[in-house]
């Protein structure tokens, strides 16, 4: 009698055992369920309006709301804190032609920038600011450290460099187009702008003509350019600003 009310005692044990070590598993099984789910959870609700998605293009290029305000920060006078919404359209129409450019200017090794290139432009870009001080400032209010800002400089370098190879180096501007905008343009704006001065010559003012009449043109083609790759590309507004 006492051996079977062991031998029942011991199986129940048993039982208890196989019962706890499954409650266990079910139990660690449930934690890392949990643990995936937090991992894979969306940020803070701030952090979700800084890094969502907000356009892609041709599929690849992908523009987040913190390159709209990177690319708001580098511009002076330009409020971060509740950014506008029309700077927030301009500076996504802004990168969308960047993309656009960069896919085209990659096909060509050659315009690579140099270092001394990229230096002289962030140079150039810290010099619109009031201060070194305050342009630091703006980068560390939107997160944007001195690497990004180099890679951001370095892909407007090469972007400036295709578009000087692609139509600056074709621009001619010829001698009757220098004189048609001397006498229909330069003349009454001079006039104007400053009523009885001399007004320069033509061949003192030729130079600054064609200067110009190329940027004018460079623009023109740029545009052009810009209207057929739109109209090729596949962009797709993922969250309107």
């Amino acid at each position: 009698m006492g051996d079977r009310s062991e031998r029942d005692t011991s199986k129940a044990r048993r039982r208890h055992n196989t019962a706890r070590r499954a409650l266990a598993r079910v139990l660690f099984v449930i934690t890392a369920y949990c643990l995936l789910l937090t991992a894979h959870q969306p940020p803070a609700a701030a952090q979700e309006v800084v890094d969502r998605m907000v356009a892609s293009v041709n599929g690849r290029e992908l523009i987040t709301y913190t390159d709209l305000l990177w690319q708001l920060a580098l511009e002076p006078d330009t409020p971060l804190e509740q950014p506008r919404s029309e700077d927030l359209q301009r500076a996504l129409n802004l990168l969308i032609d960047q993309r656009l450019i960069a896919e085209e200017a990659g096909k060509l090794p050659a315009i690579a920038a140099k270092d001394e290139d990229v230096e002289r432009a962030t140079n150039d870009l810290v010099k619109r600011f009031p201060s070194r001080e305050g342009f630091r400032e703006r980068l560390q209010r939107v997160g944007l450290t001195p690497e990004q800002l180099r890679e951001i400089v370095r892909q407007r370098v090469e972007i400036e460099n295709y578009l000087n190879f692609r139509f600056r180096s074709f621009v001619v501007i010829s001698p009757k187009e220098i004189s048609d905008y001397y006498r229909d343009v330069y003349v009454p704006r001079w006039r104007k702008a400053s009523p009885g001065r001399i007004v320069p010559t033509l061949e003192q003012a030729s130079k600054q003509i064609e200067q110009t009449l190329t940027e004018a043109k460079i623009e023109s083609d740029t545009d052009a350019f810009l209207e057929d790759a739109r109209a090729r590309a596949e962009i797709v507004i993922l969250s309107p600003v």
